[in-house]
């Protein structure tokens, strides 16, 4: 459980997030949508409610990684069909998921009214998905069945080395340093019950932006009263979640016979409304929504009619920028984890639903419903550890090693600045492998 702090007098309302404690992290129930930060995104960014800031550094910096990223996750994709890509220098290994005739037909229709729909880059082999079942929804946890997530590519390549162990059913407590308070001597942690430590050399921490702030926020001790790597006093803070809506599309003259639908977006209104104005975000299709899903939101309504309205409906994701504000934190009280979620950009994510309705609408679809995600799904948490330039303002260098502990990086969503209007997983993996690079470039272990 974590809670949001309901006013001044410190009580609490306690909230069941859709966070996921397994070997390969959320990207077990990911949708294996590896979508690239467009090459805009590294710098400032306009929008209505304020600047998204500028990155430390520029997409050609982490291009190389997207790929080499890519190639791990063996991301299907092509390029050239999204105006807003960036520079690929190397092709994608292989070809786009293909799609069933009734989500082909509904790409066509949106690309004869102007837009311009692509091919997602994803991270699944189609053929094994549907060879070991018809599974059509996109965040079904993974075993291995054709979706690359980080424990069958990442985790899996590195436990062929000798050198590299994993072990499971364990949950660090705290960080501790040396007595002057500069490196991380120990690691705790409960394991069967029994508290143990180890002490490594080098410490990396990749427990997602929510947990990996909790973990150095409970860290604290008399040299670090603010919890570790938070000389600047911003762990924690930064918080972005995007704001996204699922948006369902429904017309009793369409028939959706796809099992998974979830392979093209578009990016039409990400730099621009159109006519105009600020940047409102990305739309993507959802795996299917069915009967089942529907009925869980909706208890009363019978099964046969919720089935029969999924038949004739197609589920899209609208996706738009939550900007960094130092108020929107996480925060520790004991065991417990506070989150403080500020909402930015909202309005323009109102217009983008908007857009999003009367562009179906205009595809052939009378009658399209939208539901906001709220607090309960932070699967796009970031920035509680952002990264910069400047120690003041940040926890983290360029390559997420933390400017107070020499020997700890922190390398998950937690570095992102900012969290643009795209999927972060493929960042995260890219900037992972970058820092990979890094150390060991650097010898930063011995």
């Amino acid at each position: 459980m974590w809670y949001e702090r309901l006013g001044s007098d410190n009580s609490y309302r306690a909230f069941n997030p859709g966070n996921y404690y397994n070997v390969g992290g959320n990207s077990k129930f990911y949708g294996a949508v590896l979508m690239r930060y467009r090459a805009e995104d590294f710098g400032a960014i306009q929008h209505r409610e304020g600047v998204s800031p500028a990155w430390p550094f520029a997409y050609d910096e982490l291009e190389p990684w997207y790929s080499q990223a890519e190639q791990l996750y063996q991301v299907r994709g092509i390029s050239g069909e999204d105006p807003t890509e960036p520079f690929h220098s190397q092709d994608y290994a292989f070809s786009p998921v293909p799609e069933e005739p009734a989500i082909a037909q509904v790409r066509q229709r949106l690309k004869a009214n102007g837009l311009h729909p692509f091919s997602m880059p994803l991270g699944v082999d189609i053929d094994r998905w549907l060879r070991k079942a018809k599974t059509p929804w996109d965040a079904h946890p993974n075993c291995d069945d054709g979706k690359m997530d980080a424990e069958t590519t990442a985790l899996a390549k590195a436990l062929c080395y000798k050198n590299v162990r994993l072990q499971t059913g364990s949950r660090v407590t705290r960080l501790k340093t040396v007595a002057d308070g500069k490196r991380i001597e120990k690691v705790c942690f409960i394991k069967d019950g029994q508290e143990q430590e180890l002490s490594p050399k080098l410490v990396i921490l990749s427990a997602g932006a929510v947990q990996s702030a909790a973990l150095l926020l409970r860290s604290a001790s008399a040299q670090q009263p603010q919890g570790l790597a938070n000389s600047s006093g911003q762990v924690g803070r930064n918080f972005m979640n995007h704001n996204a809506s699922a948006v369902l599309a429904i017309s009793p003259w369409y028939k959706n016979t796809s099992v998974y639908q979830k392979t093209f977006g578009f990016n039409d209104f990400y730099f621009s409304d159109d006519e105009g104005g600020a940047p409102l975000g990305n739309v993507q299709l959802l795996g299917r929504v069915s009967g089942k899903i529907l009925k869980a939101n909706l208890p009363r309504v019978p099964q046969w009619l919720l089935n029969k309205v999924s038949s004739h409906a197609i589920d899209f994701y609208a996706m738009s920028e939550d900007i960094p504000h130092p108020e929107s934190r996480i925060s520790v009280d004991g065991e417990r984890i506070i989150m403080q979620w500020k909402r930015t950009n909202w309005q323009a994510h109102l217009d983008l639903v908007k857009k999003l309705k009367t562009v179906l609408k205009a595809a052939g679809f009378p009658i399209v419903l939208s539901r906001t995600f709220d607090k309960r799904t932070p699967s796009h948490q970031c920035g509680t550890v952002r990264m910069g330039h400047d120690p003041a303002m940040a926890p983290l260098d360029v390559y997420c090693r933390a400017y107070d502990h020499p020997n700890l990086f922190v390398v998950d969503a937690s570095f992102l600045p900012t969290s643009a209007a795209v999927n972060p997983a493929l960042t995260i993996a890219a900037q992972a492998l970058r820092v990979a690079a890094h150390i060991s470039a650097k010898d930063l272990q011995s």
